[in-house]
């Protein structure tokens, strides 16, 4: 074990000052911690969420009693848990965070999927808009990362103003990375994980020991050129701690130094140490440099490079701060309320017709209403199936299966706080209630239902095209492949409630296996300069046309049996702090 007072600590502001002269050779490794302030959580983020996930399902207890993951008493009852199964790696482990993600997530598909709604919504922070500036000076021309967002191409596209300046390279396509990197074609990011959306995703033990051996290799000879500043990475991941070990073999590894930002007050990694110190004792320019955080960092380097043009970071920087036209509140307790993409539902379902039969899942059930032809919506629930519609529609497709019991099931709202069945029913009846109100098309996803407008043309939908531009089209490249403005929507539980949330989307006809990277590549295209008035400007837009202020709106709009009637609230939802 190697002491904290032996390792080669320097100050960051010694670290500015040699950044300052050397930028240019120097590429940069990025972790989870890095993406910390746009949103996406951190490595130990998930692991307590792994944590939560497992002890819920397996204990069988709703997630709001374990809610707060801050708690000191909570994590020790997860961790109790966690403990007692004997599979898993200690706390702190280097294996921890793989270990628990493929525990809670065996499927590669699920942890893609995880990972996707870990990401989506997350807009660059100021670290990444500054290594962005940096890039477009040429004063930063290499970027490896160990991260599924995009955050590092949506920052090039705002300070570029175009997408095509950065080259990208993942798991998909690592001839990429070797190609821009041997004909200087800067800037230049790999990402050594892929993406969220990558075939070949890797987050997984048994996965990180397949990594890609011409990455690897890359990464190893790019050591030998530059030198390297490592930031929010724990190390603990073995594919990218064996990549720069072997680096150390080499003789002139990391000419211009190997500097380890370090946040927080226990020392690194027992692997990340002995890294530090071989590399010391090679004669490698060494240094562990205490920081607060990505963005502080990225602040303090820009600062010392005295001809760096900052003005579209500070603009950038500025855009991010301040997203409405409203006034600042004044006075001592004056603080600047923030807008929330969630509308309250004034009025939501209370029963639904409940059926005791001998049917399978809820996929068994959807194919008898299916089949039958009912004007129904059903679900299979550990209490039978729940449903509603029309009751001589709903009797007539569930009578293959020998009904017993056909009443009224009473909805519980603690069923309802979290992502139950009861709650997946409720939001299958709102979307169909918004689809029949509006004239939208749904598209059902598991996490949220896209919803796009069948007639882009109509007048009805004239302000959005003031807001966004052209409402639909073809993605270039794939005549088969259409798009169209719209939103994805779901439902959440907070201050005893349900809420709609809204997120502007682009929708897509005709998707599948081979266009779907195109499509989402045309989607963040579309919408990466989409900035906070803008993004403001489309949630007033939907806000309004989604909600029925007094009005009801019905799923079914049935005259016999139980109705799905909702209310959706034209108050549009604030956040300020408390006591101002």
């Amino acid at each position: 074990m190697i002491a904290t007072s032996d390792l080669p600590y320097i100050d960051a502001d010694d670290f500015g000052r040699r950044f300052a002269l050397r930028a240019r050779n120097l590429m940069w490794l990025l972790g989870a911690g890095a993406s910390a302030a746009a949103g996406v959580p951190t490595a130990m983020d998930m692991v307590w969420d792994f944590k939560q996930q497992l002890f819920a399902s397996q204990r069988r207890v709703s997630l709001q009693t374990i809610s707060d993951l801050s708690s000191p008493v909570v994590r020790d009852r997860l961790q109790a848990h966690i403990d007692s199964l004997g599979q898993l790696p200690s706390v702190g482990s280097a294996a921890e965070y793989a270990a628990l993600f493929e525990a809670a997530y065996p499927s590669e598909v699920d942890r893609r999927s995880y990972l996707d709604a870990k990401v989506s919504g997350a807009k660059p922070s100021y670290g990444h808009l500054a290594l962005a500036t940096l890039m477009h000076a040429d004063r930063t021309r290499l970027v490896w990362t160990t991260n599924f967002d995009a955050l590092i191409a949506d920052a090039c596209a705002r300070v570029y103003d175009t997408t095509g300046a950065l080259t990208t390279a993942t798991l998909d396509a690592p001839a990429m990375a070797t190609q821009a990197i041997s004909s200087e074609r800067w800037p230049v990011e790999v990402k050594l994980h892929g993406d969220f959306r990558s075939r070949r995703l890797k987050n997984t033990p048994d996965e990180l020991r397949q990594q890609e051996a011409q990455l690897r290799h890359l990464l190893v000879e790019s050591c030998k050129r530059f030198g390297l500043i490592v930031v929010g990475y724990s190390g603990r991941d073995d594919s990218v701690m064996d990549a720069l070990e072997d680096a150390l073999v080499s003789s002139n590894t990391f000419p211009d130094g190997l500097f380890w930002l370090h946040r927080g007050d226990h020392p690194p990694l027992p692997r990340v140490a002995n890294l530090l110190t071989k590399a010391q004792a090679a004669q490698i320019e060494v240094g562990l440099v205490p920081v607060e955080n990505f963005d502080e960092t990225l602040r303090d380097l820009v600062r010392l490079i005295s001809d760096l043009d900052t003005s579209t970071l500070n603009s950038l920087a500025m855009e991010r701060q301040h997203w409405s036209s409203a006034p600042r509140l004044s006075g001592r307790r004056g603080w600047p309320v923030v807008r929330l993409n969630a509308l309250p539902l004034d009025h939501v379902p209370s029963v639904c017709r409940r059926v005791v039969c001998e049917i399978g899942g809820t996929s068994e059930v959807r194919e008898a209403v299916v089949k039958a032809r009912a004007n129904a919506i059903a679900v299979r629930s550990s209490r039978g199936v729940l449903a509603f519609g029309s009751d001589p529609e709903i009797r007539a497709a569930l009578e293959p299966y020998n009904i017993v019991d056909f009443d009224i099931y009473t909805l519980d709202p603690s069923r309802q706080r979290y992502d139950s069945t009861e709650r997946g029913l409720l939001r299958e009846a709102l979307t169909q209630a918004i689809v029949r109100q509006h004239s939208l098309s749904a598209t059902r996803r598991r996490s949220l239902d896209l919803l796009a407008p069948v007639d882009p043309t109509e007048h009805a939908w004239s302000q959005l095209k003031k807001i966004v531009g052209p409402l639909t089209g073809m993605v270039p490249g794939h005549r088969e492949l259409k798009w169209r403005e719209g939103i994805g929507i779901r439902l959440d539980w907070a201050d005893d409630r349900l809420w709609l949330l809204i997120e502007p989307r682009t929708v897509f006809d005709g998707i599948n296996a081979d266009n779907r990277f195109a499509a989402a590549d045309f989607a963040r295209k579309r919408t990466v300069r989409r900035y906070n008035r803008q993004l403001n400007d489309l949630l007033e837009f939907w806000s309004i046309r989604l909600a029925s202020g007094e009005s009801d709106i019905r799923a079914l709009a049935i005259g016999d049996g139980l109705d799905a009637v909702f209310r959706i609230s034209n108050r549009a939802c604030f956040s300020r702090r408390v006591g101002a």
